[in-house]
């Protein structure tokens, strides 16, 4: 970490922090459960890495001087641009412990998309990975924000002799403790607001009510910590049950099976676009006889592949529904509940769902509508954005997901298909008016509409139909590379074609339903 020598040190070994008195709302008090309850527990592990829970808790709370060494105040917000390796989860923590507001980035941001993550929620700092080093320390400089480089390989050394915090700075259940960016179909992403006691309880229900999970239980963490289905599914839930989480930086379908039989991996948790991969690497050497349970969330699990990876790999895959608002799990296919395949399964404890109309009221069983989500895990709203939140979630507390569905008699509930126009790619959400408003940068395009193509491998492709201006003209490799160069790397369109004319209404609004796929992307 730079600046280390600004930090105050000390000799003294770090004890247990004293968890009576301590308000617990403080996601950070699981952490210190932990190395009370488990320190000597494998908590954390990437390769040759690995951390106690005594140790993890010691490094974040470490962590928390360091970040209060540097001005770091309960409430400010701090860019989190790391890889799912230990140094995440000790930042994670490290920030919730002195109070802070994690910001989760993906590594893979390329430097405007830095700048707006930071100035929209008004970030004081960014800890970024030598990997992403150029691309955020010049979004850093743009918002006029420090960035620190952490390396993971040092972290241990240069924390050895910061003097630990010695309680969680205390937080009530409805401060915000990580903003999450979703939805840009505004042309720029919204930041959930999640808090404390929502990610915690999120956590609970994840651990006890799902997945069973405890201290004996070794957890693949090869989903992306920054965002919330790894964050608490993989992260939050193995610091509440004690259990081990083995960290993957990038997925690789061969590098999971290894860890699996590595580890005893007993958890695995993925977007359908992993289960594919895994079955079209599996062999008959492969070993995943740990595997006790899978969860597949992210986007909707073609029922060929549930069944093909359980008969493959001799375990039970359950099936879950949720979004960055809802922390994130809404909804479940219970262990204890016959499973439907093909369904998401019916609300966890403490939620409600339902389906209603445009005009928002509740239809009858069988009839498709918007899916509205209830419960303690629904966001406390945008960041700074009060009429979008109130555009959402109604008086009484319903959110209102953008996604239409329909419920059974026996409350079982089915995705049919999405209200908003977001491209899920590979499990990562991909918003078209972000990739269009870049695409009118181009000083040949008039015109441009953005939309998924269904993919056998990743669910969906990013898709472009472009309209140039009179007179000009550039390449499909031209745009692919225009667009490459200013947007993370898995939102560019890789299927791009163009029209004499995009087809509009009588005002002049852009049809996208009116876009005709071209034979050769629709194969």
């Amino acid at each position: 970490i730079g600046d280390i020598d600004q930090v105050p040190r000390t000799r003294d070994s770090w004890a247990a922090t004293e968890l009576q008195g301590v308000p617990m709302a403080n996601l950070a008090n699981n952490l210190c459960a932990a190395a009370a309850k488990a320190p000597d527990r494998l908590a954390l592990k990437c390769e040759e890495i690995e951390y106690t829970y005594a140790q993890f808790n010691c490094a974040a709370a470490r962590f928390a001087t360091l970040m209060q060494s540097y001005g770091v105040q309960p409430g400010d917000r701090v860019g989190l641009m790391l890889p799912n390796t230990p140094a995440f989860a000790i930042a994670f923590y490290g920030l919730m412990r002195c109070g802070a507001v994690a910001v989760p980035m993906n590594p893979l941001l390329k430097s405007r998309e830095v700048e707006y993550y930071l100035t929209n929620t008004t970030a004081v700092m960014l800890l970024a990975a030598p990997l992403c080093a150029g691309e955020a320390q010049s979004g850093a400089v743009s918002a006029d924000v420090r960035c620190v480089i952490v390396d993971d390989e040092s972290l241990t050394e240069n924390l050895t002799g910061v003097a630990a915090q010695q309680n969680p700075v205390a937080c009530a259940y409805d401060d915000t403790a990580v903003i999450l960016h979703t939805s840009g179909t505004t042309g720029k992403p919204k930041g959930a607001q999640l808090t404390h006691g929502g990610l915690r309880r999120n956590a609970e229900i994840a651990v006890h009510n799902l997945t069973y999970m405890d201290r004996t239980d070794v957890i693949m963490g090869c989903l992306p910590l920054f965002h919330v289905f790894g964050l608490t599914f993989e992260l939050n839930s193995a610091v509440l049950a004690h259990a081990t989480l083995t960290l993957l930086p990038r997925f690789d379908a061969r590098k999971v099976l290894n860890i699996i039989a590595r580890d005893g991996v007993t958890i695995f948790g993925g977007v359908p676009t992993m289960y594919s991969a895994l079955l079209s690497v599996a062999h008959r050497d492969s070993d995943a006889t740990s595997l006790r349970l899978c969860v597949s969330g992210g986007a909707a699990l073609p029922v060929q592949v549930l069944h093909d990876f359980e008969q493959s790999f001799g375990t039970t895959v359950l099936e879950g529904y949720g979004l960055s608002e809802t922390s994130p799990i809404a909804c479940f296919s219970h262990p204890h509940l016959p499973r439907k395949a093909g369904t998401i399964g019916t609300p966890v404890e403490g939620v409600e769902m339902r389906i209603v109309d445009e005009a928002g009221s509740p239809v009858p069983q069988g009839q498709t509508g918007e899916i509205q989500v209830r419960g303690h895990n629904v966001m406390k709203g945008y960041w700074n954005l009060p009429e979008e939140t109130e555009a959402v979630i109604s008086p009484e507390g319903w959110f209102s997901t953008g996604d239409i569905g329909l419920v059974d008699a026996e409350g079982y509930f089915t995705i049919v298909d999405r209200k908003k126009e977001m491209i899920i790619r590979g499990g990562l959400n991909i918003y078209p008016r972000e990739i269009e408003e870049v695409l009118y940068e181009h000083p040949a395009i008039a015109a441009a509409a953005v939309i998924g193509i269904p993919d056998k491998l990743l669910g969906e492709e990013v898709g472009a139909a472009i309209e140039f201006k009179p007179g000009m003209t550039a390449t499909t490799g031209e745009v692919r590379t225009f667009v490459k160069e200013r947007v993370a790397g898995y939102k560019y369109p890789r299927k791009i074609w163009f029209l004499d004319a995009l087809p509009k209404n009588a005002t002049g609004k852009l049809q996208k339903r009116d876009i005709v796929i071209p034979e050769e992307f629709r194969r």
